[in-house]
């Protein structure tokens, strides 16, 4: 295992608490610092894997400050904007409208953009209705996916 100094671990806890790979970030380690670490030694400092558990607490702290801008900031990365993710959609359908296998499929996806397919909101209007993601009521006990209380 490489011998590697404090600001080069910080640097991979800010990789991995960015969701990035062990892959990538003991490439980038490589390329920046000039340090070869295997993916292994990468790990060990994701306090969520089995092999970071031992994490001093002042890397722990700081994977987690990390981890929580990381997911305050997911609307910076263009593809989670369903405008952008329909502006694309829109530029492939100019491109290969002619296309009789992309269209259709490009059409059906603009239109699960549109009708919120890809979100986890559960919206009802009955009252008191508990509904379970995934189709998961069988997994809480209930014969179908939801339940009324009233």
């Amino acid at each position: 295992m490489a011998r590697i100094n404090k600001k080069v671990k910080i640097f991979i806890v800010k990789m991995l608490a960015e969701f990035e790979t062990t892959t990538d970030t003991a490439k980038a380690v490589k390329d920046i610092f000039n340090v070869d670490v295997s993916q292994q030694q990468c790990e060990c400092y994701d306090p969520t894997k089995k092999m970071g558990h031992d994490l001093s607490q002042e890397l722990k702290d700081l994977f987690y400050k990390y981890r929580r801008a990381a997911n305050d900031e997911i609307e910076a990365i263009p593809i989670a904007n369903k405008r952008y993710r329909l502006q694309k959609l829109q530029s492939l359908v100019d491109k290969f409208g002619d296309n009789p296998v992309f269209t259709p499929k490009f059409l059906e996806q603009a239109a699960k953009e549109v009708g919120n397919q890809y979100t986890n909101k559960i919206e009802s209007s009955i009252k008191n209705e508990v509904s379970y993601p995934s189709g998961l009521g069988h997994f809480y006990g209930r014969s179908s996916n939801t339940e009324s209380n009233s």
